[in-house]
């Protein structure tokens, strides 16, 4: 079966400023938001804040890049690492505005394999923060790699390679003051690879991403004319900057709109950060915005108060039928307890929960899924005001043309994209490259999905993830796994299928392993031996099997407190968790 039908999205929600790169993108909001704060820090006095303007923002970008090419850095690679933080944003920015192509690499990494990171990309200089001191001490060491400066974020004072970023930024300003203009003046290639991003996965396995000027304005230019976001606006940056969702949308976007940027001082602390900043908006995770949702409902519950939400919540959805708006009346104590300013939240990485996201646009928060690759810098599609249909990711951005490729009968097949936000290629992986954008330009994203009649696209799982019965049948594991991770108690789960030689068929059954919370399970049920907590889940699992399908039905449990293998963006290491089962 052939599907040969190619959707677009011509229609946006707002007329967006066209940039050619971010060089173009960051001076015009220097020009447009001058006096405007783009980061707000917390001072050692409660409640009294510090900013950075995008006129200071853009002198310290100036000095840095001026410095950096005196120092014989230009059109050389340079790669970051540091937590979420102002310098992060002043390196990439000041990198690849001017001076050369920006790596960042991944905080969470292991040693080696973080010292591996460098060797391949090549890098010949690394800005990082005082956590990486004794890494970068053996980098410095190894004969293996091209680094020739480490730039510190925190360091007072150079000594020998090892350099201070603020004395840098010294002898930028005095390089500019005296006419300098070398790195004010440069001029950047759009098309050429000006960003090297590590894929997911362990590192001799991961490829290198090229990405282009072109490549991530295209992206910033598709979210611009879907969401309206201000200068008014202020973004916690929480998921790590390393990766190109929140490098793109959290930063790149809300500083092409001229919005503040705050910093999440840890997964402990969102809470507060988002009452302390008046955050308006956020990019979550899905585990993050559903443990926040279970949150809200459990106080809700706790103080006495869910027949008043019950019926506020009849009473909103009353009258946003005569097209009355009144929900963040009605429901200004919950979005009080959140901050008070908090209006939306992007999610993206893995599926949301359909309740969850009902649950916060109901309460007047919008929450909108996001889906995309980091090849494709990052969005294809996304959720917004006027395309919402919930199961569905939205609609595809109006740069994006696509199709299915090899649908099966119930259309359901591999999506394929063409889009100028999709990479160069993958770096020094040629073979690569080709399996990934085929030779009519076809970008093959590996995740299987189908668009309905009114061209809302809906993902069903990764082709490489999809489990094939003898019959035919596919069974995607992270439907069944969004359900049985609503069960009280159940951290995440791993739904797989393994063949059973006692079995003369030989086909796969479906198993799911189970990673639970041994206090919930105290707590709500009275269960503390691991047989109790077993029967109890695998009671709910035969429920949940009962409104399935005969061929999804799940025939074995495995039960644990290990978390499950992940990558650092959190996704399941589906090839190594199989190994375990």
């Amino acid at each position: 079966m052939e599907d040969t039908r190619i959707h677009k999205r011509s229609k946006v929600l707002h007329e967006p400023y066209h940039f050619e790169n971010l060089k173009e993108m960051l001076n015009n909001s220097r020009k447009l938001y001058p006096k405007e704060n783009v980061f707000t820090f917390k001072t050692e006095s409660p409640d009294v804040f510090t900013h950075i303007t995008y006129e200071e923002y853009g002198k310290q970008i100036d000095s840095f890049g001026t410095a950096l090419i005196n120092a014989g850095l230009k059109g050389k690679r340079i790669a970051i690492i540091s937590e979420n933080r102002y310098e992060w944003m002043l390196a990439y920015l000041t990198v690849a505005c001017g001076v050369g192509i920006v790596s960042p690499l991944d905080k969470s990494l292991p040693e080696e394999e973080l010292i591996q990171s460098v060797n391949r990309s090549e890098v010949e200089a690394i800005v990082y923060s005082s956590k990486y001191e004794d890494i970068m001490k053996k980098i410095n060491g190894d004969n293996n790699n091209k680094v020739k400066y480490f730039i510190s974020m925190d360091k007072e004072k150079s000594e020998k390679n090892m350099y201070s970023l603020k004395e840098l930024l010294k002898v930028g300003d005095d390089l500019v003051a005296t006419g300098d203009r070398r790195y004010i003046d440069a001029e950047i290639n759009n098309e050429e690879m000006a960003i090297m991003l590590f894929t997911s996965g362990t590192t001799a396995m991961s490829k290198i991403v090229m990405l282009s000027h072109k490549n991530i304005c295209s992206n910033l230019i598709d979210i611009e004319s879907t969401y309206n976001v201000t200068k008014d606006d202020t973004y916690l940056s929480f998921l790590p900057l390393h990766h190109v969702f929140e490098c793109t949308v959290a930063f790149l976007y809300a500083t092409s709109k001229g919005a503040k940027i705050a910093f999440c001082e840890g997964l402990r602390h969102i809470a507060d950060n988002v009452r302390e900043y008046h955050i308006t908006c956020m990019i979550v995770v899905p585990a993050l915005v559903e443990a926040i949702y279970r949150q809200l409902w459990k106080n809700i519950e706790k103080n006495g108060k869910a027949k008043k939400v019950k019926k506020g919540l009849r009473l909103s959805k009353f009258l946003l039928k005569f097209g009355i708006d009144r929900r963040r009346k009605i429901f200004k104590e919950i979005i009080d307890g959140l901050g008070g300013k908090l209006r939306l939240l992007v999610s993206g990485g893995a599926a949301l929960d359909k309740e969850v996201a009902i649950g916060f646009n109901d309460f007047g928060i919008d929450l909108y899924q996001g889906y995309g690759l980091t090849e494709t810098s990052p969005v294809i599609a996304a959720e917004h005001p006027t395309v919402q249909k919930y199961g569905s990711i939205g609609m595809l951005f109006p740069s994006v043309e696509g199709k299915i490729f090899e649908p099966d009968e119930n259309g359901v097949g591999e999506l394929i994209i063409k889009s100028p936000t999709v990479m160069i290629g993958y770096m020094n992986n040629e073979e690569a490259t080709k399996e990934a954008i085929d030779e009519d330009g076809w970008f093959h994203t590996g995740d299987l999905a189908y668009f309905d009649k009114d061209d809302y696209l809906f993902i069903t799982g990764r082709k490489k993830s999809v489990i094939v019965l003898q019959n035919g049948k596919n069974i995607y594991p992270e439907e069944l796994e969004m359900l049985i991770d609503k069960l009280e108690g159940v951290k995440e789960s791993f739904v797989y299928g393994k063949a059973d030689p006692k079995d003369s068929d030989n086909d796969l059954k479906l198993g799911v392993k189970i990673v639970y919370d041994p206090k919930v399970m105290k707590e709500q049920f009275g269960l503390t031996t691991e047989d109790e907590i077993k029967e109890k889940l695998w009671q709910e699992i035969k429920e949940i099997n009962q409104t399935m399908p005969k061929y999804k039905y799940i025939k074995g449990i495995i039960v644990t407190t290990t978390p499950l293998i992940k990558t650092t963006t959190l996704k399941i290491k589906r090839f190594e968790e199989i190994k375990t089962v």
